[in-house]
């Protein structure tokens, strides 16, 4: 069974939903973005603490919902509930694609930082970029056969080891490297920029800080995660705790201050080019402050950050296209070639990713990421809304889908002057604005409006059928 496979057969109690759902926040995409932005471009990259802050309470709200709907109807994705809540295959289809193509980027994330963690490890080796790119092929080798034969619940279990390694990280390093270095007050004094980019726009900070507490527990592994607790209290206690890994990012964040006061990593990061010294940054700050036998543990802790991430997100990729597409042509289906289905395809999706990154640039992979987000947040209205309204009308759904996805990539089209992609903001008279928000913003207000006059004219919305 399916269930079985993707969703550790709905039996995981407070601790280990907890842990799989922190590995979801935890990667090593984590590690390397958040830090490295705040040592690019200062403050603005704290929203990143806010924001976990915010989304964990909507998940709060919405996951528990979600969960008690999955388990009487038997739903393994959002896309399950919204075919059944709305009657509409073809809806369920579309938020199916927008899930899969939005993981795609995230999951490529995880190995730029898998990446960044070998590059620094394997410095001095000749031919090091061509033994990186072994390395991480065999890694994902490895990582397909595993999540294979194990599904979720081998995810949860390696996440518990991961999460131990990376808090145990950033404890050591938060407390040490100040104390070795100078504390903040010498960071902050050596990056004499810093100060200089701490004011930022409010309306960027606080756009994107709202654009992305929405979007997380919209991607499908984060739903993965919340339907595989054995019930829904224990899902709200796990969710209760989450926060705790909110204080850990809030200290990780800090690392790319850090950084500044270590004379030997910043004469490091000064060998590579602008663009990609960034997600070296963490790697480079244990490197050069640890001891061996420390670092080592911590860069595995890092590397595994991004395995872990990869094949949960996979998992989710896979539940959608066999479930959500694959089966609405193939509707008679056997519940075992479902399942033998789902694996292999976790395992393409996977590759895929893999590709991905090494066509492309870490630099643009990291913006095709904040893509990735302003697609995913185009399924709030069907998802999120749909869990606590009777009223809305299908196609006005559909409706909004097309028209906010349009508005989204066309403005971001516009903020890069139809050039590669650099930002994901929209420069208005009101400010940076994170163009996700402005798009989902379009789309609930015409799902909405619709959905009114669609009632209005006599148009009934389906009445999904009792369990």
């Amino acid at each position: 069974m399916i269930g079985e496979w993707a969703l550790a057969g709905r039996k995981l109690g407070v601790y280990l939903t907890w842990f799989l759902i922190g590995a979801d926040l935890y990667t090593a995409y984590t590690f390397v973005a958040v830090p490295s932005g705040v040592f690019a471009k200062g403050a603005l990259f704290f929203f990143a603490v806010p924001y976990v802050a915010t989304t964990f309470a909507i998940a709060m709200i919405t996951m528990p919902k979600l969960w008690t709907e999955a388990k009487k109807h038997g739903y393994i994705t959002s896309s399950d509930f919204v075919r059944d809540k709305f009657k509409s295959p073809t809806l369920a289809i579309l938020l199916a694609l927008t899930g899969i193509i939005a993981e795609l980027p995230y999951i490529a994330l995880q190995i730029v930082g898998m990446r960044a963690v070998l590059t620094v490890m394997l410095s001095g080796i000749a031919n090091i970029s061509t033994v990186v790119e072994v390395s991480l092929v065999l890694s994902f080798i490895v990582l397909a056969l595993f999540t294979f034969a194990t599904g979720l619940r081998g995810a949860t279990l390696t996440a518990v080891f991961k999460d131990v390694l990376i808090f145990l990280t950033v404890i050591v390093i938060i407390v040490v490297v100040p104390l070795s270095y100078g504390g903040f007050q010498h960071a902050f004094a050596a990056k004499k920029s810093f100060q200089t980019l701490a004011p930022v726009a409010g309306s960027a900070y606080w756009t994107l800080w709202l654009g992305s507490a929405f979007a997380l527990f919209l991607y499908p592994h984060a739903v993965n995660g919340a339907l595989s607790s054995s019930d829904e209290k224990k899902l709200r206690r796990s969710t209760a705790l989450l926060p705790i890994y909110g204080i850990g990012l809030a200290l990780l964040a800090l690392f790319g201050v850090l950084v500044y006061a270590v004379a030997p990593a910043m004469k490091y990061l000064g060998t590579f080019s602008a663009a990609s010294r960034g997600i070296l940054v963490v790697p480079a700050l244990i490197v050069y402050t640890m001891p061996s036998w420390f670092a080592g543990i911590a860069l595995l802790g890092i590397f595994i950050g991004g395995l872990v991430p990869a094949a949960i997100m996979a998992i989710a990729q896979a539940n959608l296209f066999v479930r959500n597409i694959v089966k609405e042509f193939a509707p008679h289906m056997t519940d075992k070639t479902e399942a033998s289905l789902a694996k292999w395809m976790s395992a393409v999706f996977k590759f895929i990713a893999l590709g991905f990154v090494f066509i492309v640039p870490a630099t643009y992979a990291i913006q095709l990421q904040l893509l990735g987000g302003i697609i995913i947040l185009q399924i709030l209205p069907s998802v999120f809304i749909g869990l606590f309204s009777k009223r809305l009308n299908k196609h006005s759904l559909i409706a909004g889908w097309a028209v906010g996805m349009f508005v989204g990539i066309y403005l971001v089209e516009v903020a890069n002057h139809f050039k590669s992609l650099q930002t994901s903001f929209f420069n208005s008279s009101y400010g940076l604005l994170y163009i996700g928000l402005i798009s989902v913003a379009i789309n609930i207000l015409i799902s909405l409006v619709g959905s009114a006059v669609a009632a209005g004219i006599g148009v009934k919305s389906p009445v999904p059928e009792k369990a």
